[in-house]
């Protein structure tokens, strides 16, 4: 089970990131779950800001997006009926803000899809795109967005 693997790895979901706007965190259509954008906070707090390549490095960016691929994993399990019915990883966004000569976007996500990964095994296996933008929400560094398959 999902629940147990986490347990093993020392991880624990946190509560549901409250929206910032007019939109949900997640949503359920038919065996596909879609979260929002998902942030690198823990307690409601942002970790991190800045862009990576200038105030943030690519490692402390690398480590913000596992926090936010568990915030994103969170938001699903609350619409899929708990961690343990998501099956597969679909896809992953990732955002990050960046310095203008940063080319390392794809190093970057690779933190939230390596853990995706230790968490589910092959069912953790995605597609994925790594953007660079200039300025995310919050001016945080990293923001992703998650696609899952849960069981009937």
């Amino acid at each position: 089970m999902i629940s147990d693997k986490l347990k093993s790895l020392g991880l624990t979901l946190p509560p549901v990131a409250a929206p910032l706007a007019a939109y949900v965190p997640a949503q359920r259509i038919g065996n596909e779950v879609r979260t929002s954008g998902q942030l690198p906070t823990v307690n409601g707090q942002l970790l991190a800001t800045g862009k990576v390549g200038k105030e943030v490095t690519p490692q402390q960016a690398r480590e913000l997006a596992a926090v936010a691929v568990l915030n994103a994993l969170a938001a699903a399990a609350s619409v899929a009926g708990g961690i343990d019915n998501i099956k597969t990883i679909s896809h992953l966004t990732g955002f990050v803000a960046s310095a203008p000569d940063f080319t390392g976007q794809p190093a970057v996500i690779n933190g939230a899809s390596e853990l995706l990964g230790e968490i589910f095994g092959e069912a953790g296996q995605h597609t994925r795109s790594a953007v660079g933008v200039a300025v995310l929400p919050l001016d945080a560094p990293v923001e992703l967005e998650l696609t899952v398959i849960v069981a009937d």
